[in-house]
């Protein structure tokens, strides 16, 4: 399979350039083209002995969008074919801020989360770098060509942490390459958390943890990964997160009914999230219907979220977008898959 230019940053480029005989600044003029998601015969300031030269070796797109759903609140998913016939999806969310691309990391994904349409099946493989960086540049591309996406959240398919170095490598590349600062990436983990220290230590994203749970028993039903690491664990790494880059941790909580949302469950989630700068983002889930599980009614989780704040305790609903269009991770890709086309 031939190499993806994105998954290279311009020193990287530059190297490839000039070990082909071709003068430096034509690596410049290449990697422009890249960022704006171009095919190679768009490409009309480089010389065809140059092109042809690489693309028997390089692809200049990491990925194709292949179908996009805009709902009736303007949110969109796109879904992305890569390039070995793989398909992963993406959501659009525009803010008055700017607009905001949730991206995937992994084909599939292997937590098995029990909410969680983009586990079944398990996981593929882990996307590169440049195929995370490839679906900002697709979006942008589609949405007018400059710079568009202002704000990215790693919240697709896959869990981040189990990618780290692509992820990492993603991350760097975002904030050099495409001016988006680590101050508007969102990273959300299940709860790896000799990895959330370790993030801590060279970088300084927002960080959302899925907690989704008040006990290890809990939790561990919904999320086979509280097997390994236990709520303390994840906790004790938020902390160390905040006290090593100064960040406010995220709390991640999917209210489903009859399973986490007793009036125990308000009392142990403020305890849990006392003690550093937290905030917890309530989240009413959508069903999956492979899942078994609904959604906690509305007057409870008003009645729920009223109890965190009388203790204190930062707390906001997450608005719901994209329902009309399967916005729920992982269905778009799933139905892709089930009927073998994308009608």
């Amino acid at each position: 399979m031939k190499k993806l230019l994105s998954d290279f940053m311009l020193e990287e480029i530059e190297n490839i350039v000039t070990e082909k005989g071709f003068p430096k600044f034509r690596a410049k003029q290449l990697y422009d083209w890249v960022k704006r998601g171009a095919e190679w015969d768009e490409i009309s300031n480089l010389p065809k002995t140059f092109i042809d030269d690489l693309k028997d070796e390089y692809e200049i797109t990491a990925l194709t969008i292949i179908k996009t759903l805009t709902s009736k609140d303007g949110t969109k998913k796109f879904l992305y074919a890569l390039r070995d016939g793989n398909v992963i999806e993406g959501v659009l969310m525009k803010y008055s801020y700017g607009k905001t691309l949730c991206v995937s990391t992994q084909v599939g994904c292997r937590m098995g989360c029990a909410f969680c349409a983009s586990g079944i099946g398990g996981l593929v493989r882990n996307l590169s770098a440049g195929e995370i960086l490839g679906q900002i540049i697709a979006v942008n591309k589609e949405e007018g060509g400059g710079r568009e996406i202002t704000n990215v959240v790693l919240m697709g398919s896959g869990e981040p942490l189990d990618n780290y170095d692509n992820v990492t490598k993603f991350i760097t590349f975002a904030n050099k390459e495409l001016g988006i600062s680590q101050r508007n990436i969102s990273l959300s983990t299940s709860g790896i958390a000799h990895k959330i220290i370790e993030l801590s230590k060279d970088f300084s994203v927002t960080l959302t943890i899925s907690l989704h749970a008040t006990t290890d028993e809990v939790r561990e039903r919904l999320m086979p990964v509280d097997k390994k690491y236990k709520l303390a664990e994840v906790v004790g790494a938020a902390k160390t997160y905040f006290e090593n880059t100064g960040r406010r941790v995220v709390f991640e909580y999917s209210m489903i009914d009859k399973v986490n949302d007793t009036d125990d469950d308000i009392e142990r989630l403020a305890t849990l999230t006392r003690g550093f700068p937290s905030h917890v983002n309530l989240i009413r889930l959508n069903t999956v219907k492979e899942k078994g599980l609904t959604g906690t009614p509305v007057a409870r989780v008003k009645e729920f979220m009223d109890g965190l704040i009388k203790r204190n305790v930062s707390v906001t609903l997450r608005r719901s977008m994209g329902n009309d269009i399967e916005g729920a991770c992982g269905q778009l890709r799933r139905k892709h898959m089930g009927d073998g086309s994308d009608k």
